[in-house]
């Protein structure tokens, strides 16, 4: 055991006298000395054999936990002999300072440590401190701050540690109070309009004033607001339920007071979550309207809002329902063909038609009045689109024609697009892209401002009935049976739905599902955020499926089928 012995003790000693001064042993460096005691244990201490040995080790130990904290060690009775047998030495210069320094002497046999501590000072301390400050005050920022960090990097651990619980609290600032009481009540309202509602809830609960801010500055309508202008299903709860009227104000008079927004939120959040089980579980109420008779054989397109449904059907007419009793409330009659595309708004409808004249009839939507008969394709008008003044729409003639809409009399060609091999079936376009698809298995893609071609999109192996585009994706649906979601910005094919037994006839998709219809007879309900995702297995995409429709057995016109061109 003697090795072990001798280690220790060089270990000690070397420790403790690695400081140049004797009169000043610094905290950190015991605190390494202890460290080094304590890796003993790992090197053969913790082998002792001998209860005395042991015990002395643990009195060493205890030895310099003390010198960690010398005066408070000093002032208790219960220490080791050696501190309690320690010498005391005053040493007081008169001449360089009026402060005393006490040097305490320790010793353990083998080495020993002088321990330098200032007493505090008497009545020259108060003046030195107001003399000290005075000219603190005189000094810049800058150089205050330089004195500063010079002072503080002086102290020890330990006097670190107190002037950081001093500053913590100072650093600590309540913006949101403070914001106000300098006139800007603006910029905290900004601030806590980012919040979403479960912190909002918080922010509330924080004090008076945090809850003064929110409530003056509207933010539960803010929310909301936001929430309508970047969710689609928010936007048509808020027309459905009607409370879009109390939304998009710009004064606060104009309005409920927040409370009122407060206490319609949780209420939406309901409405979405029994919409969300009701998608979950497949419930559904499954109303019927008899369209088929002698001369109707068949509904070829339709829109609806809460009030109404507008359709187009075989017999050449277009009829406007009763969305709540399923009465017929209007016949629009003037084609001579079916009617197979149209699209509504607040006020007009535009149709298109299969007759012998290929019209696109304007209609008023109150009054069933035609304003406006556009004739320029060759063959059936297959499908279009208007929104914003513009309108766009294909043909079985293979060209897609591109319309400015100023009025619903004063409609204009602007731009006639070829390139399609075959019947072009369906359009879509916002203020970026035109997207059309066709019998010939290719999705084309166009400038909407230029008019100038972009791309194309190759991978149906039949033709292309249906699709929808919004921001960057493409969902399509072919005669093929699948459904491809397409990358429109680099036309990569990014996943193929397989799942229908016949032909995909129509789609429609939002930011959480794909809805698809098919000549199989089936709805089909599929996770779009999982098909985005290609690690996410084809199984557990097709969230439910709907079984017992009938869907017409021919293409969007008659018995023409799409056309497949090698």
């Amino acid at each position: 055991m003697e090795p072990d012995s001798v280690i220790e003790d060089k270990t000690i000693e070397l420790m403790i006298h690695q400081s140049d001064d004797p009169t000043n042993v610094a905290v950190p460096g015991l605190v390494r000395c202890l460290g080094c005691l304590v890796s003993l244990t790992a090197l053969g201490v913790r082998n002792w054999d001998f209860v005395q040995e042991r015990n002395e080790f643990v009195r060493k130990v205890s030895i310099l936990l003390c010198l960690l904290n010398v005066p408070e060690a000093l002032e208790h009775s219960e220490r080791p002999a050696e501190l309690r047998n320690t010498s005391v030495m005053e040493d007081q210069n008169e001449d360089e300072s009026p402060k005393k320094n006490t040097l305490w002497q320790i010793s353990n046999g083998t080495s020993s440590v002088i321990v330098s501590r200032k007493r505090p000072s008497e009545g020259n301390y108060e003046k030195e401190k107001d003399l000290c400050i005075k000219y603190f005050d005189q000094w810049s920022e800058s150089d205050q701050v330089e004195f500063v960090e010079h002072l503080i990097s002086r102290m020890c651990h330990y006097q670190h540690g107190h002037i950081n619980s001093y500053l913590k609290p100072m650093l600590q600032r309540d913006f949101i109070t403070a914001l106000p009481e300098q006139g800007l009540d603006h910029i905290a309202e900004n601030i806590l309009s980012y919040l979403d509602a479960r912190s909002l809830c918080a922010a509330e609960l924080v004090c008076k004033e945090w809850q003064r801010v929110i409530s003056e500055g509207m933010l539960w309508k803010k929310l909301i607001e936001r929430m309508v202008r970047t969710d689609p299903l928010w936007k048509g709860l808020s027309e459905r339920r009607g409370w879009d009227q109390y939304l998009f104000k710009n004064r606060p008079t104009d309005g409920p007071p927040n409370s009122f927004y407060r206490s319609l939120y949780p209420k939406i959040i309901q409405d979405i979550e029994t919409i969300e089980s009701n998608w979950r579980c497949g419930r559904h109420n499954l109303q019927r309207i008899q369209c088929r008779s002698e001369n109707s054989k068949g509904v070829y397109c339709l829109q609806y809002d809460d009030e109404k449904i507008i359709s187009g059907l075989r017999d050449n007419s277009i009829k406007i329902w009763d969305k709540t009793s399923l009465e017929c409330l209007k016949v629009l009659t003037g084609h001579t063909g079916s009617v197979l595309c149209l699209q509504y708004d607040e006020r007009v409808i535009v149709t298109g038609s299969s007759d012998s004249t290929v019209r696109r009839v304007v209609w008023d939507v109150n009054t069933g009045e035609v304003l406006n008969t556009l004739i320029h394709h060759n063959e059936a008008v297959l499908h279009l689109r208007f929104s914003n003044g513009l309108m766009v729409t294909c043909s079985k003639d293979r060209s897609i024609a591109v319309w400015d809409m100023a009025s619903p009399t004063d409609i204009t060609l602007r731009r006639v697009l070829v390139g399609h091999r075959a019947a072009v079936n369906v359009v879509d376009f916002d203020d970026k892209y035109i997207v059309s698809a066709s019998g010939d298995r290719t999705i084309k893609v166009w400038s909407t401002s230029t008019c100038e071609f972009v791309r194309t999109l190759n991978g149906h192996k039949r033709g292309i009935a249906c699709l929808q585009y919004r921001d960057r994706l493409v969902v399509s649906g072919s005669s093929d049976n699948t459904i491809r979601l397409w990358d429109i910005e680099c036309g990569a094919c990014l996943r193929v739905l397989e799942g229908h037994e016949e032909l995909v006839r129509c789609i429609r998709f939002d930011n959480k599902r794909i809805v698809s219809g098919a000549y199989d007879g089936k709805i089909k309900v599929w996770d779009l955020q999982a098909a985005l995702d290609p690690r996410a297995p084809a199984s557990t995409l097709c969230l439910r499926t709907l079984v017992g429709f009938t869907v017409l057995n021919y293409w969007i016109f008659g018995d023409y089928m799409p056309e497949d061109v090698d």
